[in-house]
């Protein structure tokens, strides 16, 4: 797939993950510098919300809203996920003022398994993924358009179709 920045290319990805297939493992670090697989969340219905740079405007709107329709999903897990540093995550929530559930990618191990590391830039491309409770992938949306925003509302309602 081929990935652009307000309409310019500037790179591809080759987009793993199959919508009902079992959802790929990966290790990740969370804020505690801890390592995290999808085992972690077994038996949990799951939002990962990928963003390229926490940094940026589009990424912090992205969790952002994540984190406001957490509170309205008591039974959905929502994690966030980049390959920023674990400093750069957590400096990110200590200004926003937000505690949310932040992984790190930053050896890759997420982007290798589903596809999502944009050649030549070295960053995740922006996408979500809903998991059900059995580990199975029933929703994805990866966007070509690296400033686009997710279809929350196609995202969400995915998520809450699940029991």
């Amino acid at each position: 797939m081929i990935i652009t920045k307000r309409g310019e290319q500037i790179g591809e990805i080759t987009d793993l993950a199959q919508v009902g297939q079992a959802a790929l493992d990966f290790e990740v670090t969370n804020l505690d510098n801890k390592q995290v697989t999808l085992k972690d969340y077994a038996g949990k219905k799951v939002l990962v919300s990928v963003f390229p740079d926490i940094n940026t405007s589009v990424c912090d709107t992205q969790t952002r809203h994540f984190f406001e329709e957490a509170s309205k999903h008591e039974d959905l897990t929502i994690v966030n996920l980049s390959n920023n540093t674990v400093e750069e995550l957590a400096n990110w929530c200590a200004t926003a003022g937000i505690e949310v559930d932040m992984l790190s990618d930053a050896n890759h191990s997420f982007a290798d398994a589903y596809g999502l590391l944009i050649s030549g830039v070295d960053l995740l491309e922006r996408s979500v993924f809903v998991i059900d409770r059995d580990g199975q992938l029933v929703y994805k949306e990866v966007l070509s358009e690296i400033t686009d925003e997710p279809d929350y509302d196609a995202v969400l309602a995915a998520a809450d179709a699940l029991n």
